[in-house]
């Protein structure tokens, strides 16, 4: 019986489990997009976001935390320099929620559940500048009066143009 067990084990001994989900949080980190098994994402997503917040405050102590959480080899390495360096800045204003997951289609093999989990701030087709923004909260008419007007007073006439550069002759 598993009451009370709240820890998805998929399929795998504690060992093997957090070593998997190690090298899963490094490859995340470095390529901020990897494409995996939906349980194993849940997994993830529950591992790597708490590092993810840790991150945000540069310290000694966090950094040996989270490098203590992505393990010793080279790829952990450049993984906590990674994320340190330019994962702590994207997500230094958000509250959490750092990790998206994309579902796919099921895996031909062994109709597997297959998605995308990525890192939020770092996809650019779902992310809006600031300027996208304010173009699309302009209030539009539905007659487009507004942009006749603006039309005529932008474009300068001829005459206008010369008496502008005869103010500027006689300063």
């Amino acid at each position: 019986m598993r009451h009370g067990d709240k820890v998805n084990n998929l399929g795998r001994k504690k060992a093997h489990r957090g070593a998997m989900l190690s090298n899963m949080a490094c490859s995340l980190i470095l390529s901020k997009r990897i494409r995996t098994t939906l349980a194993k994402a849940k997994a993830l997503r529950v591992y790597v976001e708490p590092l993810i917040t840790k991150s945000k405050n540069d310290t000694t102590h966090s950094r040996r935390t989270v490098f203590s959480h992505l393990g010793v080899n080279t790829m952990g390495k450049e993984a906590v320099k990674e994320l340190f360096g330019t994962v702590s800045i994207k997500v230094a204003t958000r509250p959490g929620g750092y990790t998206r997951i994309i579902k796919l289609n099921n895996r031909s093999g062994d109709n597997a559940e297959m998605c995308y989990m990525e890192l939020v701030d770092f996809n650019d087709v779902y992310v809006k500048s600031s300027t996208t923004i304010a173009e699309t909260t302009k209030k539009k008419s539905r007659r487009g009066a507004g942009t006749s007007a603006k039309k005529t007073e932008e474009t300068p006439t001829s005459d206008s143009v010369t008496d502008i550069i005869e103010e500027s002759t006689e300063e």
